[in-house]
């Protein structure tokens, strides 16, 4: 048994700390231990053993507790530890932390969410059939590509319902059939519940679900189970990719082009690369897909360095919807006369409509007609939105609040007023305009309590609301 540990912080210091084993203790590299860090009580992960140290052994103190019985992570997971560490500037101790379960980690980010996060977007084709179907001849072109080698880069490119994410699970039943793993990213956790339920029904027990909105027990039992191989289809957002996915030999990236797939946090990943990263190394196949791809993948696929596969054909049939620009600088309010019609006419017709808005708040600009001031976060200064439900002034950026002004407070005038509007001012506008629909508004601010964005999904679904609108979650 090692006399000693090397112990990774999730703090900010490229360095690990050693620690001796107590008397009957023995922590297995990949596990957590509780120890004392100067003056307070931190929880570490153990990355390396040994019998020696680099110090004097009379001063290396024993760990106070140790938190797990069975690691959570191996070696290629400790690998993959360091080079995100290396690659995006971070301690090792962060890089772990950002990757395994832990429940402090998931606290700081569920409040930082809550403060006023950036918002993903959805994502195309999530109306998946529990059964295969009958593929088009595109598809079934791509999907031979995918299958013709056991590792490489591909990228699925067409229109929304040309049948992407149905390649992505016939490749995903495959890989499965050749005893190898698969994990599935997506930009938006709302929309995980959609693709969670078909991809179950698909493949059973086999799917687990990976991300930063489960709750820290709920997460870790998920990660032990992947670790059993228990699961070996695992579907998630951005966190998804680190999943100790046994054997993988696919991973999937719905979206790509998505900036929701970056962390804003240290470290400051990028799911993309990471998930490009473990194919490379873990000789498994990359599959992204989108409309609209990013950059940087567009370059890739220009040079030869990622395969396009194109489909162009959408399966539902139909024409490509049409496209009307409207000139605000003419209207009177957040909505157009000729928007106003056209809500109206889908009532008629027995429709439902979708209003997007990718704003959230009723109002984001203040001004002072007499001096020009501004009010602005702060810490960032950027411009505070308005939100009325609340009453508050806040930064979408930090998360910094205050209460609205009754006069300007840089020259006293009482000659101030907002410009620009958020989804709270379409929503009162709609209510205004639209008496006899049966409106819902879904952004951050409106769906944060649990269980509601489901239902009210659930509810246009089924017809009961007329109009939905909202930022990019709808």
């Amino acid at each position: 048994m090692p006399a000693y540990v090397s112990v990774a912080f999730d703090v900010p210091v490229d360095r690990q700390w050693s620690y001796r084993n107590p008397d009957g203790l023995d922590a297995p590299i990949g596990s957590r231990v509780e120890a004392q860090l100067g003056r307070r009580t931190s929880t570490g992960w153990v990355v390396a053993s040994g019998d020696s140290v680099d110090i004097e052994p009379a001063l290396v103190k024993p760990y106070m507790r140790l938190v797990d019985a069975e690691p959570l992570f191996c070696a290629q997971t400790l690998a993959l530890a360091k080079w995100l560490a290396g690659m995006y500037f971070c301690s090792l101790g962060e890089a772990l932390s950002a990757m395994m379960p832990s429940a402090e980690k998931e606290g700081r980010r569920r409040q930082g969410a809550s403060s006023g996060g950036t918002e993903a977007a959805s994502f195309d084709d999530v109306r998946i059939a529990a059964e295969p179907l009958v593929p088009s001849g595109e598809q079934k072109a791509a999907l031979a590509r995918i299958l013709s080698r056991t590792s490489g880069r591909w990228y699925l490119y067409g229109p929304t319902g040309t049948g992407k994410t149905e390649v992505f699970l016939e490749a995903a039943e495959a890989t499965l059939a050749e005893g190898r793993g698969v994990i599935y990213l997506v930009p938006e956790i709302a929309l995980t519940r959609q693709v969670v339920e078909a991809v179950r029904e698909r493949f059973g027990d086999l799917c687990a679900v990976i991300h930063s909105g489960l709750t820290a027990p709920k997460k870790l039992a998920e990660w032990r189970r992947i670790l059993r191989g228990e699961a070996r289809v695992v579907v998630g957002a951005r966190s998804a990719v680190f999943a100790p996915v046994a054997r993988l030999g696919l991973v999937v990236l719905d979206e790509e082009h998505e900036g929701s797939y970056k962390a804003g946090s240290s470290p400051r990943y990028h799911a993309r690369q990471v998930a490009m990263r473990r194919a490379a190394t873990e000789g498994a196949r990359l599959v992204m897909g989108s409309a609209t791809p990013s950059v940087e993948s567009w370059g890739l696929m220009a040079s030869g360095g990622m395969e396009r596969l194109s489909l162009s054909r959408r399966l539902a049939g139909g024409d490509m919807p049409s496209v009307e620009i409207v000139d605000m600088r003419a209207e009177g309010g957040a909505l157009s006369r000729r928007l106003i019609e056209a809500v109206r006419q889908v009532k008629r017709e027995g429709g439902q409509s979708i209003l997007f808005l990718n704003r959230r708040g009723f109002s984001y600009f203040w001004s002072c007609r007499s001096c020009g001031a501004e009010l602005k976060c702060r810490h960032c200064s950027v411009g505070l939105t308005y939100h009325k439900e609340r009453g508050r002034l806040v930064c979408h950026y930090c998360g910094y609040q205050a209460s609205p002004p009754s006069s300007c407070p840089t020259c006293g005038s009482m000659d101030t007023g907002w410009a620009g509007f958020g989804t709270e001012r379409v929503e009162e506008d709609a209510a205004r305009l639209f008496p006899e629909l049966t409106l819902a508004r879904v952004d951050a601010d409106s769906m944060s309590r649990k269980g509601v964005l489901e239902r009210t999904f659930d509810d246009f679904r089924d017809g009961k609301i007329d109009a939905l609108l909202g930022t990019q979650m709808v």
